[in-house]
């Protein structure tokens, strides 16, 4: 998937001043065509090139960041979020009711691993990689950064909404299955699966 750079960014001024209108337009696409929630407590946000978008104008702002050599250096750790060929790139929220409870709320999630997060697509299943599994991640606390890699079969049942698809989490300590995805979620990431096969053969 094509990397944002400088020219994909508004002035931080002009970002401010329109961000309630930006954030409002952000929530719907995600809630149509990203989101998706396993259980009371996780939710997982599939990345791409518009999600990112508002994540770097957001960190701008907070950071007060316009020298354009410093944010083209955020910009290149922003978009080792984007998904590669044949993969789909999401962020796992882990919802904290009580701060004081940090610890122990979070504990649960101590043993996320590979093995623990998946696709299912029809018959098939697609293990998600956890990609913050070092110790320094791990105090990052509620979100971790997982892909998925779809063969082939994969991408054409995703295509194909007569075939099943939702995710599950199988951790000892939280057991759930989410909701089907809906034909504007799945439709959405077959978008990015074939924007990521594209975006290489347009820049050689």
């Amino acid at each position: 998937m094509r990397p944002l750079t400088l020219d994909d960014l508004l002035p931080l001024e002009e970002f401010a001043a329109k961000r309630r209108e930006y954030f409002e337009s952000h929530r719907r696409y995600l809630d149509q065509y990203r989101r998706v929630r396993i259980g009371p407590s996780a939710t997982l946000v599939f990345e791409n090139r518009q999600t990112l978008w508002f994540r770097v104008h957001e960190m701008l702002r907070i950071a007060r960041l316009a020298e354009p050599q410093l944010v083209n250096k955020e910009l290149d750790l922003f978009n080792r979020l984007l998904p590669g060929a044949g993969q789909l790139q999401a962020a796992l929220l882990i919802a904290v009711t009580d701060e004081s409870k940090l610890s122990s709320e979070l504990a649960p999630w101590d043993d996320l691993g590979n093995e623990h997060l998946r696709l299912f697509i029809g018959q098939d299943n697609y293990a998600g990689s956890v990609l913050t599994c070092r110790p320094e991640d791990r105090c990052v606390g509620a979100v971790h950064w997982l892909q998925f890699k779809l063969d082939e079969l994969g991408r054409r049942q995703l295509a194909d909404f007569r075939h099943p698809a939702f995710v599950e989490i199988t951790l000892e300590a939280y057991p759930h299955r989410s909701p089907a995805l809906s034909a504007e979620i799945r439709q959405s990431l077959v978008d990015d699966l074939n924007m990521s096969d594209v975006a290489p053969q347009a820049a050689a």
